[in-house]
């Protein structure tokens, strides 16, 4: 299972120390936890099959053991392994250093509705299933399309760039292949 905690670490608030994640999820009953860089990245093993089921755990652990309530976005390996696959930028050749993927919590659907995309030219947004994948030709942290999706509202999200995004597959592979 993949796991994406919202919002920690970010801008020196919501400080939450990597160690009490994994301490909070293995509480849970959640096994072989591992974390990936300070923002809220985990990957851990559970007979729990259902990704909103796991979400919901972490998300009232969270809330329970901190003062933090953030929300909190699970994929099963199988899922993060379609979300990845359904890249549409990847598919066409981009620069992987300019994609991005926004989590949807699970069972929402992604959709842009009536937001003007084009209007952000060359950035690019697209969407399949649960996932929203950006095209940021010039970063994240530069982005108005980025900034101004960020605003709506809507279901609670959190994004990946798509170094952290393939990382994580690769530790729900490794983890995967040592329990075989």
């Amino acid at each position: 299972m993949v796991v994406l905690v919202r919002g920690i670490n970010v801008g020196g608030r919501s400080k939450l120390a990597m160690a009490d994640l994994r301490e909070i999820a293995e509480g849970c009953g959640f096994e072989q936890v591992r974390t990936y860089i300070q923002s809220g990245n985990l990957v851990c093993s559970t007979p729990e099959t259902s990704s909103a089921a796991v979400a919901a755990t972490l998300e009232k652990a969270l809330a329970e053991a901190t003062e933090l309530q953030p929300a909190v976005m699970a994929r099963t390996r199988d899922e993060w392994e379609a979300a990845i696959d359904a890249n549409p930028f990847l598919q066409r050749g981009e620069d992987p250093a300019h994609l991005h993927v926004t989590f949807l919590a699970t069972g929402d659907t992604a959709s842009l509705g009536d937001f003007d995309v084009a209007a952000y030219a060359p950035e690019e947004a697209a969407v399949a299933g649960a996932e929203l994948y950006l095209f940021l030709p010039t970063g994240m942290g530069r982005s108005k399309l980025a900034g101004d999706l960020a605003k709506r509202k809507g279901p609670p999200v959190t994004s990946r760039d798509w170094r952290t995004t393939v990382k994580l597959r690769e530790m729900a592979q490794e983890m995967a292949q040592a329990t075989e």
